[in-house]
């Protein structure tokens, strides 16, 4: 049975990409060739199409090289999220995005684990460098950090 119109519009798709979000502050970094894991179980956000609440651990994982993020700063981006319409997909790769150009690690990986919604779990995992992305995904990064 064919719709009339698209249950998930574009606007679905974009939906809290480009919000204005509080910036993620740095520290000065003093060590090298150590990993950083910052887990979040409190993650919430809404479902742009439905107006549900969304639920999710999250955790961050990244390398530093010359900053770190700070993490009272990291809390406040993160509780943005808390009516934010943004599917899932989206909110993960837009943390691993923003947490890139906000202190440029050497690698960094961000994982959703969303609570279940009608029997479905999803976790989404994103990584930085992005596979295959070369020069796309640094220069979206450094042009979010302005």
């Amino acid at each position: 049975m064919a719709h009339s119109s698209p249950r998930y519009t574009a606007e679905h798709a974009r939906a809290g990409l480009q919000a204005a979000l509080p910036p993620l502050e740095t520290w000065p970094n003093q060590f090298p060739g150590y990993e950083i894991a910052i887990e979040v179980p409190e993650y919430t956000s809404v479902c742009p199409k439905t107006g549900l609440p969304d639920f999710a651990t999250l955790t961050i994982r990244y390398q530093p090289r010359r900053e770190c993020v700070e993490l009272k700063s990291l809390k406040e981006y993160l509780l943005a999220y808390r009516n934010l319409g943004i599917f899932y997909e989206n909110a993960v790769n837009r943390i691993l995005e923003d947490l890139v150009a906000a202190c440029r690690p050497a690698w960094a990986e961000v994982e959703g684990r969303f609570r279940p919604r009608g029997g479905i779990t999803s976790t989404i995992r994103a990584a930085w460098p992005r596979p295959g992305a070369g020069e796309r995904t640094r220069g979206a990064a450094r042009s979010r950090r302005g």
